[in-house]
Formats: structure tokens, sequence, C-alpha cells
């Protein structure tokens, strides 16, 4: 079996006026702190992550828009997607949640 070396922590990408940030493994709360003040400055952020990180991606929005921005947040939409690479049997589900500021 091959293994497969996903990205520890976020990594920010700038596009127009959306900031793209890749979820790894780090701390659930860590991640959503850092991620606040990125929040605070933009109307919009995208959370991408991909494989065992999804559960990650998925706190991080709940703990923003719940606890940290409860209504001054919310989750815009959220796209699922898995990516059969060549081969049988070799799948990576992937996540993308849009946050919005209101």
């Amino acid at each position: 079996m091959e293994e497969i070396e996903e990205p520890h922590g976020q990594e920010q990408t700038e596009k127009s006026d959306d900031t793209i940030i890749h979820i790894g493994y780090d701390p659930v709360m860590q991640l959503a702190i850092e991620i606040l003040p990125i929040l605070g400055n933009k109307k919009k952020v995208i959370l991408k992550a991909k494989g065992n990180s999804i559960p990650n991606a998925v706190a991080v929005a709940n703990i923003i828009t719940e606890k940290m921005l409860k209504d001054n947040s919310k989750v815009q939409k959220i796209t699922l997607d898995t990516v059969a690479a060549a081969g049988i049997g070799d799948m990576t589900s992937t996540i993308e949640i849009i946050l919005n500021k209101i």
C-alpha cells in the first residue's frame, strides 16, 4: 500500500477577495483561532480539506460559526467531491466549506 503524506496545519492562498485555507491535522481550536482574524479582515473564507482531515475542517467551521462568531457568520456553501486515482480502489474525498461574515 502506498503512503500518502498530507500537509499539517494550514496554507493560505489569496484568490481575489477570497482566502483559501487548506486544513491539515493541527488541533481544531488552534486552527479556528488562527482563522478568526482572517475572517475579520475578509468577508469570505474558503476552508479546503481532503481525506482524513475533512472532520477537522467541519469542526473548525462549526466552532467559528456556532461559538466564536455566532450570529455574525454563516456557512454559505459546502461542496463534497471524490477524486478517483488511476487504478482500482484509490479514491480521495475532498470538502470545500465557504464561510461568510455577516
